[in-house]
């Protein structure tokens, strides 16, 4: 997982192969090299520790400590003092937007300043990231209903009144983990040059080894879980079935 992470997780990977990504199904060259193996595994840990704000793949010692990632104080971002996000009903944030001469993004009335662009430009499939955590927890949360689709759920309509607290925090949290992976996407970028610049693993190499075949212990596994699922299913609508 780490490895994959390291390869496909930034630009440079969708880029390079956007032909082939056109096709359903993820392509990841595997390479024969063990240094860059291992390169590869260090770094996506790093991507899977920031993706997870800290929850995984923990360890202190290699800089990853547990708890949302924070970058160097220099690159922090910060409220000036007076520009808090209200918290009061009457002034519940309903936009953002982003000034990149100052670098900073404004939010209702309040702002967070030393915002790099990039990092306000951050898209996963299409979609910026802050635009898309904020339109969850702005004030005016309805969306446009597309063609005969069902109206949308009553349950969309519980919201608190206010902005909270817990929302600037995680606004700040989500900010640093998007600076830090915009950060590494130049080494990400220069692993998957010298990965597929150099000897790869192929699937008859896979195949010759033996690697694509499920292990019979694995498959006996697999076939007893089925079993134990399946049985605990018919137990369960029997006693549907018995109950009055």
């Amino acid at each position: 997982m780490a490895y994959v992470a390291a390869v496909a997780a930034h630009p440079a990977y969708t880029n390079r192969f956007q032909e082939d990504l056109a096709s359903p199904g993820l392509r990841i060259p595997l390479t024969a090299d063990p240094a860059l193996w291992t390169q590869a595994v260090d770094l996506g840990r790093r991507v899977i520790w920031l993706h997870t704000f800290g929850e995984r793949c923990v360890d202190k010692a290699a800089g990853r400590p547990a708890g949302p990632p924070r970058p160097p104080q220099a690159d922090l971002a910060k409220i000036p003092k007076g520009a808090s996000i209200p918290t009061d009903p009457e002034n519940m944030p309903d936009e953002m937007k982003y000034d990149a001469g100052s670098r900073t993004l404004h939010v209702g009335k309040g702002r967070i300043e030393n915002v790099p662009p990039a990092v306000w430009e951050y898209e996963v499939s299409g979609k910026r990231v802050l635009t898309q955590w904020f339109s969850y927890r702005k004030k005016t949360r309805t969306k446009p209903q597309m063609g005969d689709k069902r109206p949308p759920s009553k349950l969309s309509e519980i919201q608190p009144d206010g902005w909270l607290a817990e929302y600037t925090t995680e606004l700040l949290n989500v900010i640093h983990v998007l600076g830090l992976l915009v950060q590494l996407e130049p080494q990400q970028a220069k692993l998957l040059g010298a990965i597929c610049d150099g000897p790869l693993i192929s699937r008859a190499d896979l195949e010759a080894a033996g690697a694509l075949e499920c292990p019979p212990k694995w498959k006996k596994a697999m076939r007893a879980a089925a079993a134990t699922l399946f049985d605990e299913q018919d137990d369960e609508s029997a006693g549907d079935e018995e109950a009055p």
